[in-house]
């Protein structure tokens, strides 16, 4: 008589992306990217928002995030089964902005990803777009820097300087903890020089989670997908300085995978 075998159930891949604006506007390829490479059953779980800080609190207009370092992700991805996991860590521009030294900003990404490596080998580091910021007239960056990040009083050049020192240290960074170290490209940019242009979404995303160089046939988003993901609350929030917690048990999304936001 033989026993019957229980099949060994599938490997759940799982991308654990770190990012602001440039990571909430793209999760739809993001997520598309993901089911590409890591299977349609992947797990993603993302720390991200417009304006997200990784070790300070972030306010725009009347809602604030914790820093990325403070968000629950962490303790989730410490609750959960082993898995294949891919990490990402991307959008660290903002924090210069804020005012913090590039010492205190790579300090950050540093810890970000340590903790990463303590889940996986496989980590992504991007670096930020010098070209397309660089290429800011004096109006230009004035305007932005009003637009975006109202209260900084960083002139053109100390934030060029800036930017250059965190590069130099994301890319140090990258070769001492054994990251993959992205150059995002000039060409995925184009009156904004600090977030992607939505038609170089795919090609960005796909080059950034899995490293395939690409400009055609990349990966489409869905435009329906992204306006829902954008009503999803994360796990932790202030509105108008009202906490408000969403639990996160992993939502199971149409087109396959299931995502925790924090």
């Amino acid at each position: 008589m033989s026993l019957a075998v229980s099949p060994k159930p599938p490997e759940i891949s799982r991308l654990v992306v770190l990012g602001a604006s440039n990571l909430t506007l793209g999760l739809s390829a993001v997520l598309g990217t993901a089911r590409r490479a890591l299977g349609p059953e992947v797990e993603v779980l993302a720390a991200l928002g417009y304006g997200r800080s990784y070790g300070a609190s972030s306010t725009i207009a009347i809602r604030t995030l914790p820093g990325i370092l403070e968000s629950g992700l962490w303790r989730e991805l410490e609750r959960r089964p082993r898995a294949n996991t891919r990490g990402v860590i991307t959008d660290v521009g903002n924090d210069i902005l804020y005012g913090f030294s590039p010492e205190q900003i790579l300090t950050w990404v540093k810890e970000a990803a340590s903790r990463l490596l303590s889940h996986t080998t496989d980590v992504v580091l991007t670096d930020l777009p010098r070209a397309s910021i660089r290429s800011l007239s004096p109006r230009a960056f004035l305007f932005f820097r009003t637009l975006f990040f109202p209260p900084c009083r960083l002139a053109r050049d100390e934030v060029f300087d800036r930017v250059d020192r965190v590069n130099e240290g994301l890319a140090g960074i990258a070769s001492s903890l054994g990251l993959r170290f992205v150059h995002l490209k000039e060409d995925w940019y184009s009156f904004d020089p600090i977030h992607i242009k939505p038609r170089a979404w795919p090609v960005a995303w796909r080059q950034i989670i899995s490293g395939e160089e690409v400009r055609e046939g990349a990966t489409r988003f869905s435009s329906l997908e992204l306006a829902h993901l954008h009503l999803l609350a994360p796990e932790r929030r202030f509105l108008l300085g009202l906490e408000q917690v969403t639990p996160q048990a992993g939502r199971r999304l149409r087109r396959g995978g299931r995502l925790w936001i924090y």
